[in-house]
């Protein structure tokens, strides 16, 4: 069973071995998996066009950074953005796969440097109604954009979504500025047509940080974990200035226009949503902030989590998990937030493994995605569209939504062929 970064570094280890031994074999692999193969990540569903723009307020380490996806007005020349952003990020995936940096990229850009969001980059905000709010944490080793099937499908159904890129260096990496030393100030002598605050800041890159020899992997998560909670925390904190029409300076200078959201999000109807390390972030954060009103986790490692946050967590949970993934040790944690007066509801999608979730399953071939546990035996599209159609029931059931995703409700109860009630952990039968 493959964790929950595991499925990358075994697709770059069978490819340096096959790229060693046999150069046509790399052709092949490569072949088989470029962009002319019509993969790509599904549109979103919804009735509303969708947008995406990134956020960065505080340009320092412990400031916010996230990409915002949102309805939006549909416009004939919008440009869909890289899926991922730059080429860091693939030296990033590298450093967390300890694996060299300039075959990874060549593997990564080869099979993934065209793929493109189904979003419209700095499109202009448009919505007829107060959006509810998602704040989504990624997993272990990933970032912020690599979850746009589900937070393009959230936002086409009516809701701002914050997708967070993690500073807790579980991230494979992220970036901020810092201000520039005198000596790098005296020796930067280009001409200036004007001055800004850019001009006195270097970007800097923070990657993924490995566990140390004789490092307790407990006491690393579990710092983690409550660091990534509180930056869920101040996402939401910082939409808030932006409701309430307070002036933010977004250190990206994207061309978005910030003032347009004023007024324009239900501060009373958040949720967080999460994937595997951040499944356990969306807990710590319901502990933290009550005003999550409840939360959905995908198929959540359970790890990092203290024992003594489970009985202080009041707010509904879903759990949605794949086949292939959980274990007993960690279903038996979920079960520990069971109560008699919360809904905390279980389900399992047939023929899903943990990457069902992230990108990646779309963006790969149906040989190659199954070799690396990218994609289970469902079909991803199906799979991805059961959780986005339960998270959709569910958040409306929690979140006091006027919309028909109650139509989705046998869902949440995991009534459908292709559906468990519960979970498949042959020794933990019972549903939550």
């Amino acid at each position: 069973m493959l964790s929950h970064g595991g499925f990358i570094r075994l697709l770059v280890k069978r490819t340096n071995e096959w790229a060693r031994t046999d150069q046509r074999r790399y052709k092949l692999f490569a072949m088989g998996n470029t962009c002319s193969n019509h993969l790509g990540i599904p549109p979103a569903k919804g009735p509303h066009a969708v947008g995406c723009t990134d956020f960065m307020m505080d340009h320092t380490v412990k400031g916010s950074f996230f990409r915002l996806y949102y309805p939006c007005l549909e416009t004939e020349k919008a440009e869909k953005p890289d899926w991922v952003p730059c080429r860091e990020y693939f030296n990033g995936l590298a450093d967390f796969m300890k694996i060299n940096r300039s075959l990874s990229e060549r593997i990564f850009n080869y099979l993934f440097g065209c793929s493109k969001i189904p979003a419209s980059m700095d499109a202009p905000f448009k919505s007829n109604e107060k959006c509810p709010v998602i704040i989504f944490s990624h997993g272990l080793g990933a970032f912020r954009t690599l979850y746009s099937a589900i937070c393009a499908e959230l936002a086409s159904q009516g809701f701002i979504v914050a997708s967070v890129e993690h500073r807790d260096q579980s991230a494979s990496a992220t970036y901020y500025f810092r201000e520039k030393t005198e000596s790098e100030k005296a020796k930067d002598k280009k001409p200036k047509t004007s001055a800004s605050a850019e001009d006195n800041l270097v970007k800097e890159w923070m990657y993924y940080r490995a566990l140390r020899h004789g490092e307790s992997e407990f006491a690393l998560r579990n710092k983690q974990v409550k660091q990534r909670a509180d930056e869920c925390i101040l996402a939401l904190d910082k939409l808030n200035e932006i409701n309430s029409g307070i002036p933010v300076q977004n250190v990206l200078q994207t061309p978005f226009d910030w003032t347009t959201l004023e007024n324009s999000m239900d501060l009373c109807r958040i949720a967080a949503v999460g994937h595997s390390f951040g499944g356990a972030t969306v807990i710590e954060a319901l502990c933290k902030e009550v005003k999550f009103k409840c939360g959905v986790a995908l198929d959540a490692w359970m790890f990092p989590l203290d024992d003594e946050i489970f009985p202080r967590v009041k707010q509904p949970i879903f759990f949605i998990n794949s086949e292939k993934f959980q274990w007993a040790g960690n279903i038996s944690r979920m079960k520990k937030l069971e109560s008699a007066v919360i809904q905390r509801k279980m389900i399992t999608i047939r023929g899903t493994v943990h990457q069902s979730f992230p990108d990646f399953t779309f963006l790969t071939g149906n040989w190659i995605g199954k070799l690396m546990k990218l994609k289970g035996e469902i079909d991803p599209e199906i799979a991805i569209d059961l959780s986005n159609k339960a998270t959709l029931a569910f958040l409306q059931r929690h979140l006091g939504l006027d919309k028909n995703f109650d139509q989705w409700d046998p869902l949440i109860d995991g009534l459908d062929d292709n559906l468990i009630q519960g979970t498949n952990v042959t020794m933990l039968q019972s549903a939550i």
